[in-house]
């Protein structure tokens, strides 16, 4: 069996999007195992890695033959931030609705509609049963009273106790994992997006979605081949229409000392402009880089193409509504080249020390950026025959 990769157990939530459709998945550090590469070559070119035996299968059940963990953005994977704030007992329950009304008319709280004003005590040899969120408080807050806090007429503090300081999110909840860490310090609302989660999980994609996925990235893995046999860094790389299920364009690692920037990433981006009459260079001395026709109007392709993906020529943009699948996560040129490409989905194997997908940068879910794309890293087990 090749095994390409296999992903840490847990994902950090930078779990929660700001979306995670097309607009690209949202980040914290992803944790991911390295994986070792040819015998031959950096232990970083990629991932094929051969072993001289295959491992018996399992008699209750087959192996799961493609897992994808999204890579999210820095907000959605990152942890949960918080500031303190102002708080109060709530010592008389029946002044609770006037005083919810009187405080967030002065303190409305606009940036942090996520906080509930109002939490259980659940401190049984407590005398109060509820405690209010009052307002936010400066980095060099101290102790202060409701006369300094609660201006009057505005505020009655009648039913209030003595103000105390409390940590509370700074911003909403992205995913589950980042909710369950902001509710234990004040009650967040919360909502989930499905699709993260669900992603999170690792069920996004049906049984027959992922065995076509596989065979895309074993078609990957076979072109890193070839370009290892050849002295290349073991990476490949295929651009696959979702919606036909064609194979548009698969290519290796091309790049030498008379061209460095032929990274497998550019190599297929390019080969893909050929297949629409464009492109740059001349692939035939590697006859593993290869291009299929584009037979059909391009601009009714993957039914996503609209006036707003148009280069200056009129053109839709090269790779608009693709998908990628790569043996190693791509750099930052080639994460770039596939932003200003208009890529639809990346999934990529084994991490990379100058990644900018999942190892830096999360260049896929910038918010600055003009396109954002899906992005997942996959752990799957390829036949050494493939």
């Amino acid at each position: 069996m090749l095994n390409l990769i296999e992903p840490s157990a847990s994902w950090d939530s930078c779990s929660s999007p700001s979306s995670a459709k097309a607009d690209g998945w949202c980040s914290a550090p992803i944790s991911v195992s390295t994986v070792e590469a040819l015998s031959r070559m950096e232990p970083t070119l990629g991932l094929v890695e051969q072993h001289g035996h295959k491992k018996a299968k399992s008699p209750e059940r087959e192996p799961v033959p493609w897992q994808a963990f999204p890579v999210l953005s820095e907000q959605q994977s990152g942890d949960v931030e918080l500031v303190l704030a102002y708080a109060a007992p709530v010592l008389d329950k029946r002044q609770t609705s006037r005083l919810l009304k009187e405080v967030s008319a002065v303190y409305p709280l606009p940036a942090q509609p996520h906080l509930k004003r109002v939490r259980p005590n659940h401190d049984v040899s407590s005398p109060h049963a509820l405690e209010m969120l009052l307002c936010l408080a400066g980095p060099a807050a101290g102790m202060c009273s409701l006369t300094e806090l609660l201006p009057r007429p505005a505020v009655d503090p009648h039913g209030l106790g003595p103000p105390f300081l409390v940590p509370v999110p700074a911003r909403p909840p992205l995913t589950r994992s980042q909710f369950e860490k902001a509710r234990t310090h004040w009650p967040t609302s919360f909502h989930e997006d499905k699709q993260v989660t669900t992603a999170l999980s690792g069920q996004l994609f049906s049984t027959q979605e992922r065995a076509v996925m596989q065979s895309h990235m074993e078609r990957a893995v076979q072109a890193a081949q070839r370009a290892a046999a050849k002295g290349l860094r073991a990476v490949g790389a295929v651009v696959v229409d979702p919606t036909s299920g064609h194979v548009l364009a698969t290519g290796h690692d091309c790049s030498h000392v008379a061209s460095p920037l032929l990274h497998a990433v550019m190599v297929c981006i390019d080969l893909v402009a050929q297949s629409q009459g464009r492109g740059t260079y001349d692939f035939r001395p590697h006859p593993a880089c290869s291009f299929t026709l584009v037979t059909g109007p391009q601009g009714a392709r993957a039914g996503s193409v609209r006036k707003l993906d148009e280069d200056e020529d009129g053109l839709p943009y090269v790779c608009t509504g693709y998908d990628l699948y790569i043996t190693r996560e791509p750099c930052a040129m080639c994460a770039m080249a596939l932003v200003h490409s208009r890529i639809q989905r990346v999934f990529y194997g084994a991490p990379s020390p100058d990644g900018a997908l999942g190892t830096r940068f999360r260049i896929h879910a910038r918010p600055d950026l003009n396109h954002r794309f899906q992005c997942s890293v996959v752990s799957l087990r390829i036949s050494a025959t493939s």
